[in-house]
């Protein structure tokens, strides 16, 4: 494999599982050295996740001091960052908003659109004074055509494919690219979260008739943090096997 991004750091959170590993994988693969944020690496393996992390660093994104001190620390490890992944993310219950939990709504904004908001916060200043840098925000299809039952998940979404165009106009003068993907349902461990009516509900809206695979996004991150994406900032790009037509 031709390795375009050898010599580059990267940042993935939500890096010890699912989607943000096999991205994390992906990376390390062209050439990158990869730092994993994620709340916990208790069932995280080496060997099962086939590559060495360069870092490994527990953070609780939607916390900012502890945002703010990993990335020190991250940096002490690794350089300069020139890839940053905003992955990590939680589902939230299913349920109608008028039964959506309070607790529940405040954590899911919080992890999943507060936390990038950090995150990217944290990056950019290096980025901007380098004049390169490549961001990557994971959304979902969810953000874009809202869903019912997960109204403070779509939200999240919504408002981060928002948050990308927005921050992206902030730094085209700079180098900087920052994009988002927006997949429909994903075959990761966080199925466990979902009832088999939701799951087989979403999956229908599909029209190749399967779930994305990890891979299929990880595959896509990779050319958007590469160098030959020079000219797209502030775009969602889909991985909904032709869900969307627009």
């Amino acid at each position: 494999m031709n390795k375009t991004l050898a010599g580059q750091s990267a940042i993935v959170t939500g890096g010890a599982r699912g989607i943000g590993l096999g991205i994390a994988k992906r990376l390390a693969a062209e050439g990158c050295r990869v730092a994993l944020w994620d709340l916990s690496f208790e069932q995280f393996d080496v060997s099962a996740a086939g590559f060495n992390p360069a870092s490994l660093q527990t953070v609780d994104v939607a916390n900012h001091e502890a945002v703010q001190r990993t990335y020190t620390a991250t940096v002490a490890d690794l350089g300069e960052i020139d890839i940053l992944i905003n992955n990590a993310g939680i589902n939230g219950p299913i349920a109608n908003t008028w039964d959506y939990p309070v607790d529940a709504w405040d954590r899911v904004l919080a992890v999943n659109l507060t936390g990038v908001f950090y995150c990217t916060r944290a990056v950019l200043p290096s980025m901007r004074q380098r004049k390169y840098g490549r961001i990557v925000n994971i959304a979902s299809m969810a953000g874009k055509e809202g869903t019912p039952g997960i109204s403070g998940y779509a939200a999240a979404k919504g408002g981060l494919i928002a948050f990308t165009k927005s921050v992206a106009r902030e730094v085209t003068d700079c180098g900087v690219m920052i994009n988002a993907v927006a997949p429909a349902l994903t075959e990761t461990e966080l199925f466990a979260q979902m009832t088999p009516e939701h799951i087989e509900l979403m999956k229908s809206k599909i029209p190749m008739g399967r779930c994305v695979q990890i891979d299929d996004i990880a595959s896509l991150v990779a050319w958007i943090v590469s160098p030959g994406c020079s000219f797209t900032t502030g775009f969602t790009f889909d991985v909904s096997g032709g869900r969307a037509v627009y």
